[in-house]
């Protein structure tokens, strides 16, 4: 029995969307919430670009994009996506002859901005190198480069701009008997965006990227990212995400993932309870949970760890994690296991202990796991 049939109030209902692979990975329907990033070395560079890419899988990437703004970068896709360990989407602007080589040099997915794409015939032509190569393609809407007669209609970018710039793309690649598409509507205005993607989850089937655009550095845009993505998530709305932030990559993913582990919709790698500290506080929590996180990057296994400063709420905290541990007295804490008091721990033991508690904890839910498949 899972937690969600236990305490109905944790459910959360997805929107029903049609399912599309990228690659072989499945968007949508009844398939995990995928996490994205995109790199931002020179594509060209292939060595750069792929230890960018492999970084980023490591961390948890489902999908990465890989922009191809030239004939150079078009002509790196090939290497680029032969030895990427996840599939790749070329992003592709302006130059719809770039989609075509990127299509044809094996990209997983497309990644098209109606706005500066070109004509519904240049589409066409990359609508028909995405069929002939077993490619999909996201239609990217973006509130900062809408279509000219759209602003001219609305006045200014909008949540209905937005939606009506999306459908009216579909429509070319349905009447092109094209289906395997997602979709997404960003703007870096969380109202904006979060109702433009609230009124495309009405009118279409199709799978949801979700993302804030142009989020701003690793705080402010890992704030806005969480409330926009975040209140859309929890709401069902959404099949992949990419956290956009100006940092690196692996900081996307990392943060994208702590974003479906607070809502419950995908866990991986340990979920650390902490508290902020105070003077009751038994050891510097502060410095603990800063060289656990790191100690601990490795675990890819779902699980849970309390580090608690002091008895007030350590623990009860720890009787609802796998590994835990609280501050007492005297230089020492309590260490529990599977939410029961175990044995006492001295501080200056503490983190290479719960490093090796925590290791032995995933190895046998691991083998539990393995066991059961």
């Amino acid at each position: 029995m899972t937690l969600n049939h236990i305490r109905p109030w944790r459910n959360i209902y997805r929107r029903k969307s049609r399912q599309i692979m990228v690659g072989n990975v499945p968007v949508g329907g009844d398939a995990p919430i995928t996490v994205q990033t995109m790199t931002n070395t020179l594509t060209p560079d292939v060595a750069a670009t792929l230890a960018q890419i492999r970084a980023a899988a490591d961390a948890g990437a489902d999908i990465v994009r890989v922009s191809v703004p030239d004939e150079d970068s078009a002509a790196a896709m090939k290497e680029i996506c032969a030895q990427s360990p996840v599939p790749i989407v070329a992003d592709i602007h302006f130059h719809y002859k770039r989609g075509i080589e990127a299509a044809e040099a094996g990209a997983a997915c497309l990644r098209i901005n109606p706005g500066n794409i070109g004509s519904p015939e240049r589409i066409r032509e990359v609508i028909k190198a995405a069929k002939d190569n077993n490619c999909s393609i996201r239609i990217g809407v973006n509130a900062g480069s809408l279509e000219k007669h759209l602003l001219d209609k609305y006045g200014e970018p909008c949540p209905d701009a937005m939606v009506e710039s999306g459908m009216d793309h579909i429509k070319i690649l349905q009447d092109n008997d094209f289906h395997e598409f997602k979709i997404s509507c960003k703007a870096s205005d969380v109202f904006m965006a979060a109702a433009a993607y609230q009124q495309l989850a009405e009118v279409t089937d199709a799978p949801i990227h979700l993302g804030i655009t142009e989020a701003g550095g690793l705080t402010s845009g890992t704030i806005k990212s969480s409330i926009g993505m975040g209140s859309l998530l929890w709401a069902g709305i959404g099949d992949t995400i990419r956290v956009s932030l100006s940092a690196d990559p692996v900081e996307e993913v990392k943060v994208g993932y702590e974003i479906l582990k607070s809502l419950g919709l995908r866990h991986r790698g340990v979920n650390i309870i902490s508290c902020p500290s105070c003077a009751r506080q038994g050891f510097d929590v502060i410095k603990t949970v800063e060289a656990l996180e790191k100690r601990l990057e490795h675990i890819k296994t779902p699980m849970s760890l309390s580090i608690i400063g002091c008895v007030v709420n350590g623990p009860g905290e720890a009787l609802m994690t796998d590994v835990g541990f609280t501050g007492g007295g005297n230089g020492a804490g309590m260490v529990y296991l599977a939410g029961q008091q175990s044995h006492k721990l001295s501080n200056d033991d503490m983190i290479e202990h719960i490093v090796e508690q925590v290791e032995t904890k995933a190895a046998e839910l691991d083998a539990a796991a393995s066991a059961a498949e």
